[in-house]
């Protein structure tokens, strides 16, 4: 059995892999594809906003209101509780090893991980999240010694925290004069302005030495606009652990449990998450709506319906040996692997270095075209697991934060 692992991959405190789990963690990178599509096809405000561009068919218009009630933060939501349950099964393993240092072992880790996502968000992600899950899990050893209940009502705290202080941006941009700054940046950021609509065409078709000019260039404001989602992440975080202390994401719940979690889970949020994607629609698409639905208001919802998927993914898998089952949880092994291969991927397709598609494709189309990569991560995981342990960039991150490299072959 695989003993080795990273916070995205890491086995259970015994060593035995929980291999709905990997499985889970499949499901999450995969879903992670259908959102990021938008950030490589389309300019970036098309990524909140249908009204911003790709929305010429009813068509689209339906993709946009299924993945925002059903896709859009889910499985970021879903990854990032993942992160924060790895986090917790590397420090209750630690404390199985004498003279052990699980702090300055962690610390290397989220060094490491910041510095693969800073190449990653230079190279090929605008949208990188590496980076904000290796600040966010600076913080997480100072919560681990809660209990369960402490962790997820910790977690609900910090995520209050963000939305109230949301809440606040959204009053200051809601009742900005017109044409100021406060006004103009939602605007920008999450409405169809011209100008904005423009400078995304530019950076989608620009060349990669001029991204990455511009990107090293930018690397320090792009980071800072990260850093008020820490509070966020790392209730996300805590939640996951919080979920693997009780048990659920162990695979320990009975069947019947899990599918009850789901669904009183779907019940409560499915309707938040209608009735805040029809603000948007009554709003006219403003960009000062739309900005606070998508990065404050939703979020509670999203990480609820988040653990559902994760309950219903438990009932589905736990202890129930099948085909699928195998090829998700060798994707969910290689999550790291796959989630910067996804952006690889899609860049090739998208930007002007590869087949150059940005902007010609609708937001159904671009959907669609999600399907790529979500194909070869399952195609490709399972031939690779069945010749080395683990995936190259785990090995990387891994052999960095150490100052060692293992072999990667079995």
């Amino acid at each position: 059995m695989d003993r080795r692992g990273t916070v995205l991959t890491a086995p259970g405190p015994s060593g035995e892999r929980v291999v709905a789990l990997d499985a889970l963690r499949g499901i999450a990178v995969a879903g992670i594809a259908l959102m990021n599509v938008y950030i490589y096809a389309l300019p970036p405000a098309a990524y909140f906003n249908p009204a911003a561009a790709g929305s010429e068919s009813a068509l689209d218009w339906i993709v946009w209101g299924l993945s925002f009630v059903f896709v859009e933060d889910k499985f970021r939501s879903l990854f990032a509780m993942l992160f924060g349950a790895g986090v917790a099964i590397l420090f209750e393993r630690a404390q199985q090893i004498e003279n052990g240092h699980p702090l300055r072992d962690h610390a290397l880790r989220m060094l490491v991980l910041f510095a693969i996502g800073g190449a990653h968000a230079i190279l090929l992600a605008n949208n990188d999240v590496l980076r904000l899950y290796a600040m966010a899990g600076l913080f997480l050893p100072l919560f681990l010694r809660l209990d369960t209940r402490r962790l997820l009502v910790m977690g609900g705290v910090l995520m209050v925290v963000h939305v109230v202080g949301g809440t606040l941006i959204a009053y200051q941009w809601l009742s900005a004069e017109p044409g100021t700054q406060q006004a103009l940046l939602p605007a920008s950021a999450f409405g169809a302005n011209p100008e904005a609509l423009r400078y995304g065409h530019m950076v989608g078709t620009e060349s990669f030495a001029e991204r990455l000019a511009r990107r090293i260039t930018g690397f320090g404001p792009a980071l800072a606009t990260q850093v008020p989602a820490i509070p966020s992440t790392l209730g996300t975080m805590l939640v996951g652990a919080g979920l693997w202390r009780s048990g659920l994401l162990q695979g320990s719940w009975s069947r019947e449990r899990c599918l009850a979690l789901a669904r009183r889970l779907a019940l409560i949020v499915l309707p938040p998450l209608v009735l805040l994607m029809l603000v948007d629609r009554w709003s006219g698409f403003t960009g000062a709506v739309v900005g606070p639905v998508s990065l404050f208001w939703s979020l509670p919802f999203d990480l609820l319906l988040a653990i559902a998927y994760a309950a219903l993914v438990m009932a589905l898998f736990a202890g129930r040996e099948s085909a699928l089952r195998r090829v998700l949880a060798a994707t969910g092994r290689l999550s790291l692997t796959n989630y910067l291969l996804t952006s690889a991927v899609l860049a090739l397709l998208f930007y002007s270095w590869g087949l150059g598609l940005y902007g010609t494709l609708s937001r159904g189309g671009a959907f669609a075209i999600a399907a790529v990569p979500i194909a070869l991560m399952m195609l490709w995981s399972p031939l690779w697991l069945a010749r080395f342990r683990q995936g190259p960039f785990e090995w990387l991150w891994r052999g960095i934060a150490r100052g060692r490299f293992g072999p990667i072959g079995r």
